[in-house]
């Protein structure tokens, strides 16, 4: 544990150290999120402007038959990780079958798309880790 705490005081400031409550996060309901069916619901868990190397931290919920459009992430990784429900993915053109406790990982050039297939709400984490130039 020493180690850790060493690392942490010799790679960051006290500003980089911060709590944020759950009602102060940003939500946002989108329709046809690129070109998907139904709402996607976004609750912003920090906020991507303010990270270095990264856009987005989100709590993302599809509802039943709800889904995010196929689309491609240049110089960054998208990724996935399902909280509760079930899904497909289409990973680069290949549909996978998700459900909690699996990961996505979509970056280098691929394409992505999700759909809940359930018939509860598909709740999962998403993560933009952009490349540096």
């Amino acid at each position: 544990m020493m180690g850790t705490a060493l690392f942490l005081k010799t790679y960051y400031t006290q500003e980089d150290f911060m709590v944020i409550q759950r009602n102060e996060m940003k939500g946002e309901d989108i329709e046809r999120m690129r070109g998907g069916e139904g709402v996607t619901h976004f609750t912003y868990l920090l906020d991507g402007s303010t990270q270095k190397n990264a856009r987005m931290f989100a709590e993302i919920t599809l509802k039943p038959g709800s889904s995010i459009g196929y689309h491609k992430h240049e110089s960054e990784t998208e990724y996935y990780f399902i909280l509760s429900g079930t899904g497909i993915v289409n990973d680069d053109g290949k549909e996978v079958q998700v459900k909690q406790g699996d990961s996505v990982i979509t970056g280098n050039g691929a394409s992505h798309g999700i759909k809940n297939t359930g018939s509860v709400p598909l709740v999962f984490h998403a993560v933009i880790v952009t490349y540096k130039p």
